[in-house]
């Protein structure tokens, strides 16, 4: 089989990724019944020694946790959005479109001979390609920081008032009774020290912690829906059961729950053995194991509250119910550990932009990280409308990190006939729409009286 080194020196000597295309290696993809790539990998002179990698298990935990983060608790919300029956079709489609331009992400940097998503999308479009995807990365990084900090004032505020009704009357421990010492004292002192690792792979062990909370929230909003008082519940029309004309801002939360593109060549590197095979079984595993969290979270706290779903499902319940404290309180930590991972994305996007080879340099890394943090920080402490921000950054950044810029890359590398590629182009045209209509959408809403969100002191 032929070596990457081998193909990356005759790319440099003169053919195109074209060329490349139509070697055996690519007619491997599909036919050959050896492990495909299995001696690709994408070199770096940048990335960790062995001791910093993963096992497919870690890069798996680390995927499944970028997905499953601050997006899942708004899924009831965006089956509001949508409609119930179009809710569930619209949530199976994209996992799959999500599945499959993850995969198209690392064909992408092979035939681009690219280590980086940044790098694939300026080797195909230029200068101003890689400054869209890098303000798309920080944009979509940067804005799921902000509402995981949002999502941790809400849930451990919540936790802490229902066990301490009278603790705001408590001189110095009364801060506690409030959502913005908590984000503060939270992110600076949790989020921030995880946040300033410098290797994404030595995440994965939180993440699994992350992953096992899930479960456990998952569990109490399931028993805290069955146990609903009956003047929480909400009413449903037509509509609601079938599909909404908002049916867009559902997609756009739903892509934002799902969306890990960001990260994903990151999560490639970090395997021991970064081949295609090994990272398809990691994707189709993330993308189905965070379906199923996400359909079942989505049906359990919509299908109770109907037309009062809120952005953030948690705030729904009563103060007082034992599960859903539980849930809010393991919530509130699982932001903890799944901020730290969006704070990495965006500060080497930022670093990679501004210092191209950029090396390891600590008080950079250390500024960078808590400016990041702080502005993180900030803009949660300005808004709670959680349902907005994950419309917001799903209508703009993901639909272009997720949508567009994947299948226009593979449109450009590869020197397949127009007629053959009707799926990338179709993918483009999603993309495209999404962004420019659930924008207007969201935009309109976030300013209509209708939808303004009253936040907790």
């Amino acid at each position: 089989m032929t070596s990457y080194a081998e193909l990356d020196k005759a790319r440099n000597d003169g053919p195109s990724a074209d060329d490349i295309e139509h070697t055996d290696v690519i007619a491997n993809l599909n036919d050959s019944d050896e492990e495909p790539f299995s001696s690709f990998v994408i070199e770096d002179k940048h990335l960790a020694v062995a001791d910093d990698k993963s096992s497919v298990h870690m890069a798996f935990m680390n995927m499944a946790n970028s997905i499953i983060g601050a997006g899942v608790i708004g899924q009831p919300y965006a089956m509001r959005q949508s409609g119930l029956v179009a809710g569930i079709l619209i949530m199976i489609a994209l996992t799959l479109i999500i599945d499959w331009t993850l995969r198209l992400m690392i064909v992408n940097a092979k035939l681009s001979g690219t280590s980086t998503y940044q790098g694939t999308v300026e080797h195909c479009f230029g200068r101003w390609g890689r400054l869209t995807i890098s303000l798309a990365q920080c944009a979509f990084a940067f804005g799921g920081a902000a509402a995981f900090a949002i999502i941790m004032g809400d849930t451990i505020t919540g936790v802490i008032t229902a066990l301490f009704p009278s603790l705001s009357s408590v001189p110095v421990l009364g801060i506690f009774a409030y959502r913005r010492p908590v984000i503060l004292l939270f992110s600076l002192g949790v989020a921030l020290p995880l946040s300033l690792n410098r290797h994404i792979a030595k995440l994965s062990q939180v993440s699994m912690i992350a992953l096992m909370f899930m479960t456990i929230i998952v569990a109490c909003i399931i028993i805290g829906s069955a146990s609903l008082p009956t003047d929480l519940k909400g009413s449903f029309s037509l509509s609601l059961w079938t599909i909404t004309p908002n049916f867009m801002g559902g997609i756009s939360v739903i892509s934002f729950a799902f969306v890990c593109h960001h990260n994903t060549l990151l999560i490639y590197d970090s395997l021991k053995k970064p081949t295609l095979d090994r990272f398809f079984a990691v994707t189709h595993w993330s993308t189905g194991f965070s379906m199923i969290v996400c359909m079942v979270v989505a049906l359990a706290g919509f299908i109770p509250f109907g037309d009062k779903t809120q952005g953030n499902i948690l705030n729904n319940y009563p103060h007082d119910s034992i599960p859903i404290n539980i849930a809010r309180f393991c919530f509130g930590l699982n932001m903890l550990t799944t901020m730290p991972l969006e704070i990495f994305v965006c500060r080497e996007v930022l670093l990679d932009y501004f210092y191209p080879g950029y090396q390891y340099v600590k008080k950079l890394h250390v500024i960078s990280t808590v400016v990041l943090v702080l502005a993180a920080v900030t803009v949660s402490l300005a808004t709670c409308n959680l349902g907005i921000v994950l419309e917001l950054i799903g209508a703009t950044a993901a639909s272009t990190l997720a949508y567009i810029l994947p299948p226009m890359c593979y449109i450009k590398l590869s020197s397949k006939p127009a007629g053959s590629m009707i799926h990338a182009y179709c993918g483009v045209a999603f993309g495209v729409t999404l962004l420019i209509g659930s924008s207007v959408q969201s935009i309109l809403k976030a300013f209509s009286e209708h939808h303004t969100v009253v936040c907790r002191p």
